[in-house]
């Protein structure tokens, strides 16, 4: 499992301090729409996955309660289809790192069940990516993404 233990956690820290970094790598050709899409449906899976990722509720002065957000931060980038193919590729293969993909299938089909019989029937090294989303440890991390440029 990866993730922060409670005594790692730190909301007063930059987010440069925390021990594990989070990225999302969106496929830089997709339009404004799918990209985002894409991004949102990675963080969601690895909001999810990740312990400890999501910082406390935040309340304004009139008592309004705003969901927890990454007190960690999280990086989106931008890559093309076949750096994205080998980015996930490269971070899979870590047991230390925590791995969410959005296969271009699943903004192809719209029913669950249909995205999951296309996946199955696709072999690994022939499915298209329009965004992952990686946790792991900071160096890393940053050395698989390399100098990708933020998400535009």
């Amino acid at each position: 499992m990866i993730g922060f233990a409670t005594d790692e956690i730190d909301q007063s820290a930059p987010t440069r301090a925390a021990r594990l970094k989070w990225v999302v790598v969106v496929d830089g050709e997709l339009p404004a729409g799918r990209a985002a899409n894409a991004a949102i449906c990675t963080a969601a899976a690895t909001s999810r996955a990740v312990a400890g990722l999501l910082g406390d509720d935040a309340v304004d002065a009139d008592g309004n309660a705003h969901p927890g957000l990454p007190w960690a931060g999280c990086t989106v980038l931008s890559a093309d289809a076949a750096t994205l193919r080998t980015i996930r590729a490269k971070a899979a293969a870590r047991p230390d790192f925590f791995v969410a993909d959005m296969p271009a299938a699943a903004q192809h089909t719209r029913v669950y069940t249909e995205y999951l019989s296309s996946v199955a029937g696709t072999a690994a090294d022939g499915l298209d990516y329009y965004a992952i989303s990686i946790v792991g440890p900071r160096n890393p991390v940053d050395k698989i993404v390399g100098k990708l440029p933020l998400l535009a």
